[in-house]
């Protein structure tokens, strides 16, 4: 991904260079190179801060941010990039043109290249703090009478860090507690690094007030961070029950509903080995899973519903000749909202923090109310 980066950004130099206010100015080819070999320079070091050799020289929140804003230069450059070149292509000043049409080009390919840091600024300092409550009916006809109506609130991919801070995530908390849910359900990634407050993220979550507690499953960055364990027993400590591989049913009125979740489950191996045997006969089966990819399994295995998150909906989405366009699409076809399969059905929330760029665009964050219905 760095050297894609790198090749596009040298490339743009080069249409620069070739350009004619570089043709002509000694002063502009320099600083287009100097522009240039500078990027590359803060570029290497965003990567660098991926390792903790580098990264223990400098705080969390320093090499948090530092590498967020390093990443998200490297977005820009990209939109920078595809605009040189159209500016260059398609959007030529001649000199036998007239004073307005050469204007009215002038403007345009200046327009271009100020869009890209808008629409960046923008996902940054606005869209990813538009938090919302997002509600959902999701109707089964079979579902138990003392099931219609019930009410399951969804926080997932909190990614707790400096990206997203206690008092953000305190405010989803709040938001959840207004929703009055029956159920509260955590699915995974409340952290991004080792580096990140595991403990004041549970601490926050342990504010969550429902009839029947706080269930959740653990995600990849869990795994990553090597929190999976910590995780669990804190949580538990603080009255969550995060199930790995293990169920819990909840009895409301004469009905079952059975709660399951896995630890997350990575595509390179196979996915749900076991989880069948937490199906609970004649109860309403739900399983919590972090990735949503396994749904079609879960459905095959008899689960009912799956709710999951991890795809954050996309985070950056575009959608171009009616084609919604955004990364989580090349690893599941699941990435935001409700999907349905042979009676089963799987909702992913957008949830709400963000990875790799503190970028959202297309794909606000966002608490989830889902709602049991039979009909």
């Amino acid at each position: 991904m760095l050297a894609t980066v790198l090749a596009i950004q040298v490339g743009a130099a080069g249409l620069l260079l070739w350009g004619p206010a570089a043709v002509h100015s000694l002063r502009a080819r320099w600083t287009v190179l100097a522009g240039t070999g500078l990027s590359g320079l803060v570029l290497v070091l965003g990567f660098l801060l991926r390792f903790g050799r580098v990264n223990r020289y400098f705080s969390p929140w320093w090499a948090g941010w530092g590498r967020g804003l390093i990443i998200t230069w490297g977005f820009v450059s990209i939109l920078l990039a595809v605009a040189v070149i159209i500016s260059r292509w398609w959007l030529r000043v001649r000199p036998e043109y007239s004073a307005a049409r050469r204007a009215f080009l002038h403007t345009t390919r200046a327009a271009l290249l100020g869009t890209s840091a808008a629409v960046t600024g923008y996902g940054v300092f606005i869209e990813r703090r538009s938090l919302s409550l997002r509600e959902q009916d999701l109707v089964f006809p079979g579902l138990p009478p003392d099931l219609d109506g019930l009410r399951l609130v969804q926080l997932t991919d909190i990614h707790l860090s400096p990206f997203l801070s206690e008092r953000e995530l305190a405010r989803a908390i709040d938001m959840a507690n207004e929703t009055r849910a029956h159920v509260a359900l955590v699915t995974g990634d409340l952290i991004t690094t080792g580096n990140d407050p595991l403990d004041s993220c549970l601490r926050q979550l342990s504010r969550l007030r429902t009839d029947a507690g706080t269930f959740g499953c653990l995600g990849n960055h869990e795994l990553y961070a090597d929190a999976e364990d910590h995780a669990e027993k804190a949580g538990a400590r603080l009255g969550q029950q995060y199930l790995r591989q293990r169920a819990e049913s909840l009895k409301f009125g004469q009905a079952t509903l059975n709660l399951a979740g896995v630890d997350y489950q990575p595509s390179r191996k196979p996915y749900l080995v076991g989880a069948e045997r937490m199906i609970a006969p004649k109860a309403f089966n739900i399983l919590l899973s972090h990735n949503p990819d396994v749904f079609p399994v879960a459905a095959r295995q008899g689960y009912q519903l799956t709710i999951a998150g991890h795809t954050h909906g996309g985070q950056i989405r575009v959608e171009i000749l009616h084609k919604d366009l955004n990364i989580a699409r090349f690893y599941t076809p699941y990435f935001d909202g409700l999907y349905r399969r042979d009676g089963a059905a799987v909702f992913v929330s957008r949830g709400i923090g963000t990875i790799g760029l503190p970028v959202r665009l297309g794909a606000p964050p966002e608490v989830n109310l889902l709602r049991l219905c039979r009909i």
